[in-house]
């Protein structure tokens, strides 16, 4: 509304279940939404024109790359994370790799061994300060050298 641009919206449902008793081994390359209860060996890769979503339930594992533009994580992931969108960590999440993202949501409980970078969406972008940045300077400062007039240094 008001000319505002529409957010990345989460694939709205499930084209694809992997079920609790399923074990894959290999890469799956998938469009639409992809649920997975069971476990996967292997990359999950979403086709990189649509807006995918991935759920992974609490129930479910995967041990390799993602790489979707929208993820939901309630599982276990061994293995670098890309959502080029929204990535959501529930409460029984535990990642254990890097984490490439463009929002993210964490919930208390979830854990993340691995850095977590943020993919802004432009160079341009990424060169400009955040707006709320704020710089935290120690409240008892170390003594630090001040110039004087006739530019000769002492100590505070």
């Amino acid at each position: 509304m008001f000319g505002r641009k529409k957010k990345n919206q989460l694939h709205t449902h499930i084209d694809t279940l992997i079920g609790m008793n399923t074990s894959i081994t290999g890469d799956i390359s998938f469009s639409g939404g992809l649920r997975v209860d069971g476990h996967i060996t292997g990359n999950v890769i979403a086709n990189s024109d649509e807006q995918s979503t991935l759920v992974l339930s609490d129930e479910g594992s995967i041990t390799g790359k993602i790489k979707v533009t929208n993820i939901i994580i309630n599982g276990t992931v061994t293995g670098p994370i890309h959502a080029q969108g929204y990535l959501e960590l529930q409460t029984k999440a535990k990642v254990h790799g890097d984490i490439h993202y463009g929002t993210l949501e964490i919930q208390l409980g979830a854990s993340v061994e691995g850095n977590m970078i943020h993919q802004g969406k432009s160079e341009s972008e990424n060169n400009q300060p955040p707006e709320k940045m704020v710089t935290l300077i120690s409240a008892r400062p170390e003594k630090q050298p001040i110039a004087t007039e006739n530019d000769g240094v002492r100590q505070s």
